[in-house]
């Protein structure tokens, strides 16, 4: 049994594997799911949204499809458009406050970035008062918001990158004093819109010259940037998974394979095939390795996630330093994706995962309705 599976209680087994499957009804021909003693579960899985990260959501959508339905779940495929308008099998959803959605006992929100990760949609799920896989309103905003998970985390002493937030309307009006202002930060620094996801807009600054361009860069996706201190050391990534007592992987490393022109996990890097090497378990010592897992549920408990998160930090082997870097609430789940490659490597298949999301959020949802209002 591995430290998750003991964490957690008993596996429940499974098979393995997180291909992409087609999406609509598929009916159940059992009366159990496949990797666990609980019933089959109708789950909807939205897809796609509004934001720059639509074509990434489509390809995680397909694999939780895939993956659920391999676990003996009906699944119902919908698809948010780049306008935001929600389909299924082609054809308009209709959406009632309190009625629920498609008939669904729980809804898995694939969406990435914002309008479907930053607590927009979880709002409407709530309103629909249905189940669903991951954090609430409050906490998926707050993790979206880079600027203001710091701020959470460093008020909870939660150790950290020195950093900086701009406002575009105070850049406009002092640019100079602003860039003066940021020099404390050294250099180089990580220019980043501070709503957006997968390395989108960041820009890597090396020199004093490159910062303003690096801002407006980033002003064009946001008003509101953060500006970050380079971080010695290896990139170290973390899944969490569960509630009120949420487990941690094994950390993985991240290693650079391809992609990457800066040298640093840009986009390219994420999504692109052979852009990078996920070495599990991580190339650390054991001493950090349980600091990196413990802070990975710090940092999950003061954002106040439920469901799951991807906690990411720098590592430094030699200083024995490990700094939170931000938490991910929707982490991908394509081929290439960390979070549930973590697991698995754990001890904990992309079926039962899928699984076990499914049924937190079933229990989140009927625990949050036994309180009056």
């Amino acid at each position: 049994m591995s430290s998750v599976d003991a964490a957690w209680g008993p596996a429940s087994g499974g098979d393995r594997g997180a291909g992409p499957a087609s999406g609509g009804h598929v009916a159940t021909s059992g009366t159990r799911s496949a990797t666990s003693g609980t019933p089959p579960r109708r789950v909807v899985v939205l897809g796609g949204g509004r934001s720059s990260e639509h074509d990434v959501s489509l390809a995680s959508a397909a694999s939780v499809r895939g993956g659920l339905e391999r676990a003996g779940h009906e699944v119902v495929a919908v698809e948010i458009s780049r306008t935001g308008a929600w389909t299924c099998g082609g054809e308009p959803v209709t959406l009632t406050p309190g009625g629920g959605l498609l008939d669904a006992d729980a809804v898995f929100p694939v969406l990435h970035g914002p309008f479907g990760e930053d607590g927009t949609v979880q709002g409407l799920l709530e309103c629909l008062d249905v189940p669903y896989v991951g954090s609430g309103v409050l906490a998926s905003a707050a993790c979206m918001d880079k600027v203001v998970a710091k701020e959470l985390l460093a008020r909870a002493g939660l150790p950290q990158v020195d950093y900086r937030a701009v406002r575009h309307a105070r850049y406009a009006a002092g640019p100079e004093a602003v860039c003066a202002e940021l020099a404390v930060l050294g250099l180089p620094v990580f220019v980043k819109p501070a709503r957006l996801g997968s390395s989108v807009g960041i820009v890597r600054a090396a020199e004093a010259a490159a910062l303003a361009d690096a801002l407006e860069s980033a002003f064009a996706h946001d008003p509101l940037v953060i500006v970050e201190a380079a971080a010695s050391g290896l990139e170290i990534e973390c899944a969490v998974l569960g509630d009120e007592q949420p487990i941690a992987s094994e950390p993985g490393e991240i290693v650079l394979t391809g992609g990457g022109e800066g040298g640093w996990y840009d986009f390219a890097a994420k999504y692109e095939q052979g852009g990078m090497e996920l070495v599990v378990p991580a190339r650390i010592p054991p001493a950090l390795v349980s600091r990196v897992r413990s802070l990975a549920i710090d940092a999950f408990a003061v954002l106040g996630c439920a469901g799951l998160a991807r906690a990411d930090f720098f590592v430094d082997v030699e200083r024995e330093d490990v700094l939170v870097n931000e938490l991910n609430t929707m982490p991908g789940f394509t081929e290439t994706s960390v979070y549930g490659k973590l697991f698995a490597a754990s001890g904990v298949p992309y079926e039962e995962l899928l699984d076990r999301l499914v049924e937190l959020a079933v229990e989140r949802h009927a625990r949050e309705r036994a309180y009056q209002f």
